[in-house]
């Protein structure tokens, strides 16, 4: 509350003093709060909630900024306000023990009030001045202002009797809000108390097509910027919440980081990373695509690693989810117990747009998630237009962001076409967009999954079939042949019959290898002999060559001794015979 309030504060810096209300969102509409000191005027017609915003803004200036308040009712009694506003666990009666407000009720009989000049509010001035001294408040509501001056008709009388009760409002230098029944034409019954009041206020609650829907807007503020759009608000068990979802800028930080898809394959598509953290994404796809299953997954994993998830349902309830993403192996019960994951199921129907863009803040708030899910959005066009749900979802994005929660959302398609109307109202505002396709053929249906954007990293092109299995999900590698990408049964039909091809083509490999390898012995065995047969041959040359060379040395022997002989060189013969014998 305190970092809120510095926050405020530095808007409203330059302006008037302000005092915050404590009313969820409607300090970031006013730009600080009320004018401090000064009167502000709620108006409305019956059953729009003026009087819960009155007590609201006595009980948060008590509990909160200690700024006690007193609460003068004209119509209800203080009995009735205490059971009243008991069920949104304001405990007025022990707040007036501690003397932190003061509840006041002063009857008015129409019958005692004349139409004359001496018309006089002295005595609710001294009572009004005891109430306010008598706990040192700093907070005045008047509920309602029509009771006080419904007997006069002089219109002179009455803007000064007005002007009289906001002059002492300020002199008693209190914030104060007072509390009027809209007009035919005008804001109020009178139609002068919007033009003496610093501030007014409108409500309105207002019926389209059966749906209800509260709306607040700032008529005018004396010396202060504000939102001039009118806001939805929420009345529920915690009081009232307003959402300033036109008051929010582009000015929001961004995040490097990466949060995993929960589906190994499809981070790969997405460079290995997954999603941006603050990130919105759009999971888009035709009845039964598993659209549902991709953000249980992505829950899940977000879970696993720690981050708290919000699941907002518009279709199915929290039990059905649970039980049937049992089926691909997911136990969302798990996190549901320890508490980092929550369902948040409604019918589109329970509420407008602005209505469930206001429930969802104020869930969001309450759990503080880090990633939230929404399946799917196109449920929300039974309760307005797509353009509409487009505005609606500009502003619930730029509040995530603002808050860096990631956001999944789903997308149900009418048919095949890419750019069906929903994708087309709501895909330009996401930062990544998957597309579930049904794939028909060979008489079966598969499902291809493309990313047809992720800003800011490098993304697959590819298609890839995107199989759901009792053990979770999965995209299967792309199988392309020269007909295209197959799927389901054609894709292992043809792949049993490349690998029949390759079983049958590794054995004919075989076997001309084997043939080869018996060639390759017979060669060797042919060379093997005819290498033996060479070298036979060269032994049988080389004794011829040997037996010639003997022969031709016994005959130049034979003859040197024939030559001598015939010389008569009988010493020679008989030094020869001795030699022989000695040897």
């Amino acid at each position: 509350m305190a970092k809120s309030k510095k926050k405020l504060e530095a808007h409203s810096s330059g302006t008037i003093p302000k005092t915050l209300t404590g009313i969820s969102g409607l300090d970031e509409v006013t730009l600080g709060g009320l004018p401090s000191g000064r009167p502000t005027l709620i108006c409305g017609d019956a059953g729009c909630g003026k009087t819960l915003f009155s007590i609201e803004f006595i009980v948060k200036g008590a509990l909160y900024y200690n700024e006690p308040g007193v609460f003068m009712a004209f119509e209800e009694k203080a009995e009735e306000l205490k059971a009243n506003v008991a069920p949104l666990g304001f405990d007025l009666e022990q707040l007036e023990k501690d003397k932190k407000i003061k509840l006041d009720y002063v009857h008015i009989d129409r019958s005692e009030i004349e139409e004359t000049g001496e018309y006089d509010l002295e005595g609710l001035f001294i009572r009004l001045g005891y109430a306010i001294d008598s706990i040192g408040a700093k907070r005045v509501v008047l509920d309602t202002i029509e009771n006080l001056f419904s007997g006069l008709r002089n219109a002179a009388v009455l803007r000064a009797e007005i002007r009289r009760l906001f002059q002492f409002l300020k002199s008693k230098g209190v914030t104060a809000i007072i509390t009027g029944e809209r007009g035919g034409n005008r804001l109020t019954r009178q139609g002068l108390e919007e033009y003496v009041s610093d501030c007014v206020i409108l409500l309105d609650h207002r019926i389209t097509n059966q749906i209800s829907t509260r709306r607040l807007r700032i008529v005018k503020y004396r010396g202060s910027f504000h939102g001039t759009n009118e806001y939805p608000f929420l009345i529920d068990d915690e009081g009232i919440s307003v959402l300033p979802v036109t008051s929010l800028m582009l000015n929001h930080e961004v995040s490097s980081k990466n949060l995993s898809s929960g589906i190994p394959a499809l981070d790969k598509m997405l460079g290995n990373s997954g999603f941006f953290k603050g990130s919105s994404i759009l999971v888009s796809g035709t009845a039964g695509t598993g659209k549902t299953s991709i953000t249980a997954t992505f829950a899940n994993s977000a879970c696993l690693h720690g981050e708290k998830c919000l699941f907002f349902a518009f279709e199915e309830s929290p039990k059905q989810i649970i039980r049937n993403m049992r089926s691909i192996g997911i136990d969302l019960q798990k996190h549901v117990t320890e508490g980092c994951l929550e369902f948040y199921a409604s019918r589109p129907t329970l509420y407008g747009l602005e209505m469930h863009l206001v429930a969802i803040h104020k869930a969001i708030k309450k759990f503080k998630p880090s990633v939230v899910v929404l399946d799917p959005i196109t449920n929300l066009i039974t309760i307005g237009s797509v353009s509409e749900v487009k505005t609606m979802l500009v502003r619930l994005i730029d509040f995530l962001q603002a808050e860096q929660i990631t956001v999944m959302f789903t997308a149900l398609t009418f048919n095949n076409m890419v750019n069906e109307q929903t994708d087309e109202g709501i895909s330009s505002l996401v930062d990544a967009w998957l597309l579930i396709k049904d794939i028909e053929s060979n008489g079966e249906r598969n499902r291809g999954l493309y990313i047809m954007k992720s800003r800011g990293m490098k993304h697959s092109n590819q298609i890839r079939e995107f199989v759901i299995t009792d053990q979770g999900l999965n995209l299967v590698d792309v199988y392309l042949t020269e007909d295209g990408v197959l799927t389901g049964s054609a894709r292992e039909a043809r792949m049993l019959l490349e690998q029949t091809g390759e079983v049958i083509h590794a054995q004919a490999v075989s076997r001309k290898d084997r043939e080869l390898e018996r060639k390759r012995k017979i060669l060797e065995s042919k060379i093997e002999s005819l290498k033996s047969e060479y070298e036979s041959a060269e032994e049988e040359l080389n004794k011829v060559y040997v037996e010639e060379a003997l022969k031709k040395q016994i005959m130049g022997e034979t003859l040197s001794k024939i030559a001598d002989m015939r010389r008569g060189n009988t010493d020679s013969k008989e030094k020869n015979i001795n030699k022989k014998r000695n040897k």
